[in-house]
């Protein structure tokens, strides 16, 4: 009885150990924040940001998690160097005012063994209205090069302009703006 009980402590603490949360830092390599907007009908329009770092706090065996974005507003890339200063501008990103563009989750919803939205607040020009990010893919293993836990996703969600007072030239320029994000995130080194 003696050893049946050493045994089930054991395996309690092993269980656990291994069921402990693991932080997981943005790669800004693989990280691609884009957005995409009808432009008066013509076409759809995608631009992204350049620059994104952050962290992901993933727990496979609770099943909870948290993402802290930041994203640096004045990274737009449009294609076209006079447009990106033109949207850094005070009529939409203001980017001298507010330099970066923030999410913070606050739940984290599975199915099953996988995270499928992150709900949390995004803040835009200072405005913070909560978001929802729908996964389109997940996936979580040992990185093939770099030897270490690493963790990837697709996510998308749908904001208006005029929520984060970057209404300018709506309609005709689309108030729906889709925003999505390609995100690959690496184990932080363990002290």
């Amino acid at each position: 009885m003696k050893k049946l009980a050493i045994a089930l402590a054991f395996a309690s603490f092993a269980a656990s150990a291994f069921a402990a949360p693991e932080t997981f830092i943005i790669d800004p390599a693989h990280t691609a924040p884009r957005f995409e907007y009808s432009h008066f009908g013509y076409s759809k329009q995608i631009h992204s940001f350049d620059k994104t770092s952050g962290t992901i706090v993933y727990d496979r065996a609770a099943k909870t998690g948290s993402v802290d974005i930041v994203i640096d507003a004045k990274s737009v890339n449009t294609g076209y160097p006079l447009f990106n200063e033109h949207i850094q501008g005070e009529d939409f990103f203001d980017t001298a005012k507010y330099p970066t563009i923030t999410f913070k989750s606050t739940a984290v919803k599975f199915d099953g063994d996988k995270p499928v939205t992150v709900e949390g607040n995004l803040t835009l020009k200072g405005i913070t209205k909560p978001v929802t990010l729908t996964l389109t893919s997940f996936q979580a293993m040992p990185h093939p090069i770099m030897k270490k836990d690493a963790i990837g996703a697709n996510a998308v969600t749908k904001i208006k302009r005029t929520e984060f007072n970057m209404g300018k030239y709506a309609p005709y320029v689309s108030d729906d703006v889709t925003l999505d994000i390609a995100v690959e995130a690496v184990a932080a080194n363990k002290e």
